[in-house]
């Protein structure tokens, strides 16, 4: 009888130490920010992403209709003084220097991928993705060629432009790319492609690591603006003493 209870009892000391384990045990998961995250928290967090991409979206809308209603101003204050077109002409040119409206125009789009999977090449590997710093290259040699306007899968490249690895993705103006990169550039079809195809040039650097390139002239083609914000924290405009 005495040795029934003596098991009876370990049984139950075993229970509860069990039962106390795994109370802590869940404890720390929920409490722990680098453990799992749970189903509700991971939902909240997505109901929240599509609150804010929401927010922008109408943002963008807004600040779009701003711009029209601002553009026909401009447009009717210039018929009206020929001085004041002369200031709207010039305005339009900077900001499309400075990539912050629309362009279109003629000129090429490039369409880049990865190599043809093999052993060599997994779709776990991206070569295009590795070698970024060829689409920098890309970039420089059409600038050299006269590229009035730039964009990377829908980035439109400006002075402030980073081109980095992040992870698994390839950060273009911050936001997370991946290939095929399809590339546009308005200026001169012709001296930017034969810009791009010389021997020994950027297009044949980038098939020697077997990146299938594709280049195409149009008459016309569309790059969008900038959709960041530009920020200047250091630099600031000299103002001349009258």
């Amino acid at each position: 009888m005495k040795k029934n209870s003596g098991i009876i009892l370990i049984g139950l000391l075993a229970l509860f130490i069990g039962l106390v384990i795994s109370i802590q045990i869940t404890t720390t998961q929920g409490s722990d920010p680098g453990g799992l995250i749970p189903y509700a928290k991971a939902q909240g967090y997505l109901e929240e992403l599509k609150q804010v991409r929401t927010e922008k979206d109408a943002a963008l809308q807004e600040l779009n209709e701003l711009e029209e209603r601002i553009a026909k101003i401009e447009a009717k204050k210039a018929n009206e003084d020929f001085f004041l077109a002369g200031l709207v002409s010039d305005l339009e040119k900077y900001k499309m220097a400075a990539g912050v409206v629309d362009v279109k125009g003629p000129g090429v789009v490039i369409t880049v991928e990865d190599p043809i999977q093999t052993d060599e090449f997994s779709d776990e590997y991206s070569v295009i993705m590795l070698r970024y710093e060829l689409l920098l290259s890309l970039v420089n040699k059409m600038k050299d060629a006269g590229a009035e306007a730039i964009s990377i899968n829908g980035q439109r490249i400006i002075a402030t432009t980073e081109i980095s690895l992040a992870g698994d993705n390839v950060n273009i103006n911050a936001v997370p790319t991946a290939p095929p990169y399809i590339i546009k550039a308005i200026g001169n079809p012709d001296t930017i492609e034969s810009t791009l195809t010389i021997r020994f040039g950027i297009i044949e650097q980038m098939k020697n690591f077997d990146l299938r390139i594709k280049i195409q002239q149009e008459k016309e083609i569309e790059v969008p603006r900038y959709s960041g914000i530009l920020k200047f924290r250091y630099a600031k405009p000299v103002k001349t003493e009258e």
